[in-house]
């Protein structure tokens, strides 16, 4: 079977390490990059000389050699991005967050549908095999009924210029969670503060409750002393700590 041929769009703090996965990934080959700057694309010539690099994303979008891409670009450009994408009949690999209102990554999945291609969301923890561990004592019954999880996805920096903590940092506990509980949420609250920059919240809280009677709370920062990345799990028999630093 011959490999996925992928071309990455964006070149920027993402992108590199999605080009050096997929050059390691059994199955995938990829094949080209496109960044809006030649200077970011300067270390992906010298690493991987063999993949061909553009600052026109429409090149690798209108190449037949190009089977999928992969958009590792800011969020306010993941729809129009993904839409040509799929208009070109490329199959659709987008970084987290998928977009930034509900309306555009609805216009995203639809995209896909009329498409008949696949969209995937890198909501990469999912696969991680610690995760997929508190996932199965969940579904034994072990740790009993799920009351609460709570998460800490904290650290200093990096401050992102286009989004907030809440989209940066949040899709990892939003999307482990419901991997986790296996149920949609039926109320969620969120309160955020701007500390650095004006307009962009560095630290969020969200609250999330779900029919089983589980209620997951994550506290997400830009602005904190150390680096904690953990999720505890308190059921009613036992429970489960998951630290992704410490793993």
């Amino acid at each position: 079977m011959k490999p996925l041929r992928v071309a990455v769009i964006g070149a920027g703090y993402w992108g590199p390490n999605l080009v050096r996965n997929l050059s390691e990934a059994p199955g995938a080959e990829p094949v080209a990059v496109a960044d809006l700057s030649e200077e970011r694309l300067d270390p992906i010539r010298k690493r991987f000389p063999a993949i061909r690099t553009t600052t026109d994303h429409r090149t690798v979008l209108a190449d037949r050699d190009v089977d999928a891409v992969a958009i590792a670009t800011p969020v306010g450009t993941h729809r129009k991005l993904a839409e040509e994408a799929f208009a070109a009949g490329k199959h659709v690999f987008v970084e987290k967050p998928l977009a930034g209102t509900s309306t555009d990554a609805e216009a995203i999945v639809r995209a896909a549908e009329r498409a008949g291609r696949t969209l995937m969301v890198g909501h990469t923890f999912v696969y991680n095999p610690a995760v997929v561990t508190v996932r199965g004592l969940i579904e034994s019954g072990e740790l009993g009924r799920v009351n609460y999880i709570d998460s800490q996805r904290v650290n200093l920096g990096l401050h992102q210029f286009d989004t907030n903590v809440l989209w940066d940092l949040g899709p990892h506990d939003v999307s482990i969670t419901l991997y986790w509980l296996s149920e949609e949420p039926q109320w969620v609250q969120s309160v955020g503060a701007c500390y650095v920059q004006p307009d962009i919240e560095d630290v969020v809280f969200l609250t999330m409750g779900f029919p089983s009677g589980a209620i997951a709370h994550a506290h997400l920062s830009w602005l904190a002393p150390s680096k904690l990345r953990t999720m505890t799990v308190i059921g009613s028999k036992q429970m489960a700590v998951y630290d992704d630093v410490q793993a």
